[in-house]
């Protein structure tokens, strides 16, 4: 009995795919150079009693050169997923099962980010695409535990996560979406 391997340039079944509603690596650099993506960007914060922010959670990342950046939670869209499916996704993948995110019952974004694989068009860059992102401050509650291929998660003061040492370390315009993120709940000083 032979196997036979699919041809990864006829299309597939997509009921037939291990991963239906993901794109195989071939498949996303095509459309990627095609079309700009949905993304979820998510800034995990800790709060008081009264919902006031006390800390910012930052994601530290080795890039495929080996350059150490920060970062924030954040990941495409499937096909088929809801919003608030992708970033609690997103959140479990990046923060761990038992970070215990707030999402709210109907997840509104506090920005809307274009990133550009051409830098000056917007503040976000990404050399490999022009995706659209939607981005949330996320109170979580649980212990967070990176997964995936973030190093560590950095709990920091709003004060210090708004700094332009923190913002310089971090890709594609992310600290201007972060700073963004404290103006949004009041934090920004």
């Amino acid at each position: 009995m032979s196997v036979r391997t699919p041809d990864p340039d006829q299309p597939q079944d997509p009921s037939s795919s291990p991963t239906p509603g993901w794109l195989s690596d071939i498949e996303l650099e095509e459309v990627r150079r095609r079309l700009p993506l949905l993304y979820v960007e998510a800034i995990p914060v800790r709060v008081d009693g009264l919902g006031i922010v006390t800390e910012v959670g930052i994601l530290l990342r080795a890039t495929a050169t080996g350059q150490m950046t920060r970062t924030l939670v954040s990941g495409r869209v499937m096909y088929g997923e809801t919003l608030r499916d992708a970033l609690f996704r997103h959140l479990e993948k990046d923060l761990g099962p038992m970070a215990f995110p707030l999402l709210p019952a109907s997840p509104t974004p506090f920005h809307v980010a274009e990133y550009f694989p051409m830098p000056g068009i917007s503040p976000y860059t990404d050399d490999r695409q022009h995706a659209v992102s939607l981005a949330y401050v996320v109170p979580v509650t649980g212990t967070c535990d990176p997964r995936q291929d973030a190093l560590e998660l950095t709990w920091m003061a709003p004060e210090e996560a708004q700094s332009d040492a923190v913002s310089d370390e971090m890709e594609g315009g992310r600290g201007t979406l972060l700073r963004l993120a404290l103006a949004s709940v009041g934090r920004l000083s």
